[in-house]
C-alpha cells in the first residue's frame, strides 16, 4: 500500500511572489531580474515585511502539504527516533591528567561534557564531574550551537563558543573548571578555533569580519579586555580565510592562511605567541600545503610535485628546504598527515577506499598498514590529543556496518573494539546487501557508486531508488552508516551514493575535473549514474529521487534543469542556485574565496558565460520540472535565504506543470538547519515523508 500523492490540486493556491524590475549587466549581457526584490536591503539583518511576509506564506503553504502526511510523519519520526539511544555516551579519551566524554540525557537534545582524573584516586576526587551542559547553555534559545571547545593544558580553564541564531558568529566563554565560574573573559563574534598558548595565560582566536570572514589571527591576554587584544596577523588577500592551530608536539602555534587552491602557513613558539612568526613558505597560487612538527623537523604535505601530494620533511631552522619522504603517486592519494612521539600516521586513499599508514622516522621503508575486515567501508582517525601515543584511536563503518570506535595497538598492530553504535530498535545487518559499481559517463568516465538496499530486493526495475551526491570542493561523501536511511531502505528503496566528479573519491584529478570550467562535469555524472542505474535494473527513470545540500543543492537545480523527467522527486537544502549573481557580489561573504573554485564571472567573461551556463536559477525553463522540496535558512551566512526563495518563485512562475513545489524557509536557523538531535530529525522525516508521497513506496516499512 502507498501514500496519496500529494498534488497543487488537494492544497490552496500556493504563494505568488512579485515581479519587480530589476536589470544587471555583466559583459555585453543584459539580464532580468524580477525577483532580486527578496534580498532585503538590510540583510544579514532581515526586516522588510515584504520579505518576511512572502516567505512565511511558503511556509504556510508547506505546512498545508505536509498535513495529509502526518501520520507518516509521526511514523517516520517514530522509528527514527527509536534507533538512538538517547542515553548514548561517548568512549573516553585520555588527554593530560584527565579523561573526557561527552554523555545525552534520556530525551535531551544536546550533550553534556564530563571528565574523570586518568588516574584512580581515593575518595570522591575519582569521581566524574560535568564540566560544560549544552541543554543549560541552550535554554531559552530556538536554536544552539557549540562551536569550538578547547581545554588549557594545564587542564584548569575551558574555552568555549555558541552561536544561538545559526548566523555562525561564536562568542567565546572562559570557564574555570576547579571552581566551576565563568571568568569574566569574553570574545564575541568569533569565527575560528581556540587555541591555548604553552602556559594557558592566552589564548588564539579569530573574528568574524563585517563580510563573515576570517581576515586575521589574534591573541587574548587573560584577565583583559577583549579591546586590548592583539592582532598577531591580518591577511590583505580577500579570498583567504585565516585559522590558528597548533602542532601535534605542542610546540608550536599556527598561524594558517589560504582559499581552495592556495595556502601559507606560520609558525610561532607555543610559549611566545608574540615572537616574531616563523614563514613556512611564501604562497604560490596553486600550491597547497599544511604542516605538523617532531622534534625540529616539519612534514610537509603538499601537492607542488603531483597533484595527489607528496609528502616532505623541512628543518624548522630553513622550513621551505623540502626533502621528499612519500612521493606523488597517481595510485595513493594523501589526505592528511599527524605526527605522534614514536611514528607519524599518514591517511589518504587508494582507488577511492580509505587507507591509514603508520610509519617511522627512524626507518623510512617501514609501512604498516591499518587493515580493515570489509570491502568497502568509511575509516580515519579519531580524536588522538596526546603527542606520546600508543593507541590509536579510530572511526570505522560502512554502508551495512554501524560506527564503530577502535583502538589499535601499534606495538601488537591489533584492533580493539570499544563501540559499536547501538540501535535500541534492532537492526540485523545480514538483512541488508551493499554493493560498489561503476556507470560509465558520457564523456568515457567511470563514476563509482555505493549501494545499499534490503536483502531480496528485485532488480526489475520496480524498486525506487534514493540517490545523493555533493561534488563540489574535493568533498568525498564516505560510504557510510545512517539509522534515518534505513526509514526508505526498509520501505523498498535502494539507497544510492554518487561518488561524482568535484569531490575527490577517487584521488585530486577527480576533484580538478568537477570545479571551474569542468563544472558541468558534477552534472552530466549524477545525470548519468541515474540513467545508468535504471538501465541496469536497479529503478526505472521517474522512480528515482535525488536530495543534495549547499553545493549539492546547485546539483539538484542544475539536473532538474537538464534531465527533469528522469527523477520523480528532487530535494535541494539550502541550494546554493542564484550561482552567477552570488559570485558577482564581492560583498557577499564567501563570494572572493570561492571564485578559486567555480571562477571569477566578474573579470573573465569566459567564466561568466560558463556560469550563465549552468546555473540552475538562470536557467529555469518552461518546461515539466519533477515534485520539488527546497528548504533554506533565514540566518545562513553561507547560502543566502534569498537563493532558494527567488529560485522557488520563478520555479512557480515558469513550471508547466502541476507537480508540487514547497519551500520551507527556518526563520531562527542557519545553514545546517534546525539544531538538536531531535528537531534536526524531523527535517529528515519531513523530507522522507515527501519523497514516500511522491515516488511511492511500501507504507509501512518491512522489518529488518
Amino acid at each position: 500500500m502507498t501514500l496519496p500523492r500529494i498534488t497543487p490540486a488537494d492544497l490552496p493556491p500556493p504563494p505568488v511572489a512579485d515581479r519587480r524590475a530589476h536589470r544587471t549587466s555583466a559583459h555585453g549581457n543584459s539580464v532580468d531580474d524580477p525577483y532580486f526584490w527578496l534580498r532585503d536591503p538590510g540583510y544579514p539583518k532581515v526586516g522588510d515585511t515584504d520579505v518576511l511576509a512572502y516567505l512565511r506564506s511558503e511556509n504556510a503553504y508547506f505546512d498545508a502539504a505536509m498535513k495529509p502526511l502526518a501520520a507518516t510523519v509521526d511514523t517516520l519520526f517514530a522509528e527514527m527516533k527509536a534507533r538512538i539511544k538517547e542515553d548514548d555516551a561517548s568512549v573516553p579519551q585520555k588527554d593530560g591528567d584527565w579523561l573526557y566524554w561527552v554523555e545525552y540525557d534520556v530525551g535531551a537534545q544536546y550533550k553534556k561534557w564530563y571528565r574523570k582524573p586518568a588516574k584512580e584516586k581515593d575518595g570522591a576526587g575519582s569521581d566524574k564531574v560535568l564540566i560544560l551542559s549544552e541543554p543549560d547553555l541552550a535554554e531559552g534559545h530556538d536554536y544552539f550551537r557549540l562551536g569550538a571547545f578547547s581545554v588549557s593544558p594545564d587542564g584548569r580553564l575551558l574555552a568555549y563558543a555558541t552561536d544561538t541564531d545559526g548566523s555562525e558568529r561564536f562568542d567565546v566563554a572562559v570557564k574555570d573548571l576547579e571552581t566551576g565560574k565563568l571568568l569574566p573573559d569574553a570574545i564575541p563574534g568569533t569565527l575560528s578555533s581556540l587555541v591555548w598558548t604553552a602556559d594557558g595565560s592566552h589564548l588564539l582566536y579569530g573574528l568574524a569580519n563585517d563580510n563573515w570572514r576570517t581576515d586575521n589571527a589574534r591573541v587574548h591576554t587573560l584577565g583583559t579586555a577583549f579591546e586590548d587584544d592583539r592582532e598577531l596577523y591580518h591577511e590583505p588577500d580577500e579570498g583567504f580565510r585565516v585559522g590558528v592551530g597548533m602542532t601535534s608536539s605542542e610546540k608550536y602555534l599556527l598561524i594558517e592562511t589560504g582559499d581552495n587552491e592556495t595556502s601559507e602557513v606560520r609558525l610561532l613558539p607555543a610559549n611566545d605567541p608574540f615572537a616574531e612568526p616563523i614563514l613556512v613558505a611564501p604562497r604560490r597560487k596553486g600550491r597547497e600545503y599544511a604542516i605538523d612538527e617532531h622534534d625540529g623537523s616539519l612534514l610537509v604535505l603538499t601537492n607542488d610535485t603531483h597533484e595527489n601530494f607528496r609528502l616532505a620533511t623541512a628543518p624548522v631552522a630553513d622550513p621551505g628546504n623540502w626533502t621528499t619522504l612519500i612521493a606523488g603517486s597517481d595510485d595513493h592519494y594523501l589526505t592528511d598527515v599527524q605526527a605522534f612521539a614514536d611514528f607519524y600516521v599518514v591517511e589518504g586513499r587508494r582507488d577511492g577506499l580509505d587507507c591509514i599508514e603508520i610509519r617511522y622516522y627512524d626507518d623510512p621503508d617501514r609501512v604498516e598498514s591499518i587493515a580493515f575486515p570489509e570491502a568497502s567501508y568509511s575509516a580515519g582517525l579519531s580524536d588522538n590529543p596526546e603527542y606520546r601515543q600508543t593507541r590509536l584511536r579510530l572511526d570505522y563503518e560502512s554502508m551495512v556496518t554501524p560506527d564503530t570506535v577502535f583502538d589499535y595497538d601499534v606495538a601488537t598492530r591489533s584492533l580493539e573494539t570499544l563501540k559499536v553504535q547501538d540501535i535500541p530498535s534492532g537492526y540485523d545487518a545480514a538483512q541488508y546487501v551493499t554493493e560498489r559499481v561503476t556507470i560509465k559517463a558520457r564523456d568515457g568516465a567511470m563514476v563509482p557508486v555505493s549501494l545499499v538496499y534490503k536483502k531480496g530486493t528485485k532488480m526489475d526495475g520496480s524498486a525506487p531508488l534514493h540517490l545523493y551526491a555533493y561534488g563540489a570542493y574535493g568533498y568525498a561523501v564516505p560510504p557510510g552508516f545512517s539509522t534515518t536511511r534505513l526509514s526508505l531502505v526498509d520501505r523498498g528503496f535502494i539507497y544510492a551514493i554518487a561518488h561524482i566528479r568535484g569531490g575527490d573519491d577517487l584521488g585530486r584529478r577527480w576533484y580538478l575535473d568537477g570545479k571551474l570550467m569542468a563544472r558541468m562535469n558534477t552534472f552530466h555524472d549524477f545525470i548519468d549514474v541515474a540513467q545508468g542505474l535504471a538501465a541496469r535494473g536497479y529503478t526505472s527513470e521517474g522512480r528515482i529521487s535525488a536530495s543534495g545540500g549547499s553545493a549539492g543543492g546547485e546539483l539538484m537545480g542544475a539536473i532538474a534543469n537538464m534531465a527533469p523527467a528522469t527523477f520523480g522527486a528532487i530535494v535541494a537544502h539550502v541550494p546554493f542556485v542564484d550561482v552567477v549573481n552570488t559570485m558577482m557580489d564581492d560583498s557577499l561573504p564567501l563570494t572572493p574565496g570561492e571564485w578559486p573554485e567555480w571562477g571569477n564571472p566578474i573579470t573573465d567573461k569566459a567564466a561568466y558565460d560558463y556560469m550563465r551556463g549552468y546555473s540552475p536559477y538562470d536557467n529555469v525553463a518552461a518546461q515539466a520540472y519533477p515534485p520539488m522540496l527546497i528548504t533554506g535558512g533565514l540566518n545562513d551566512p553561507r547560502v543566502t535565504y534569498w537563493e532558494p526563495a527567488k529560485w522557488t518563485a520563478k520555479l512557480r512562475a515558469t513550471k508547466t506543470d502541476d507537480n508540487l513545489l514547497l519551500m520551507k524557509i527556518n526563520m531562527g536557523a542557519g545553514h545546517g538547519g534546525k539544531s538538536g538531535r531531535f528537531d534536526s530529525l524531523k527535517e529528515t522525516v519531513e523530507e522522507f515523508a515527501f519523497i514516500l508521497s511522491q515516488v511511492g513506496g511500501s507504507e509501512q516499512a518491512e522489518r529488518a
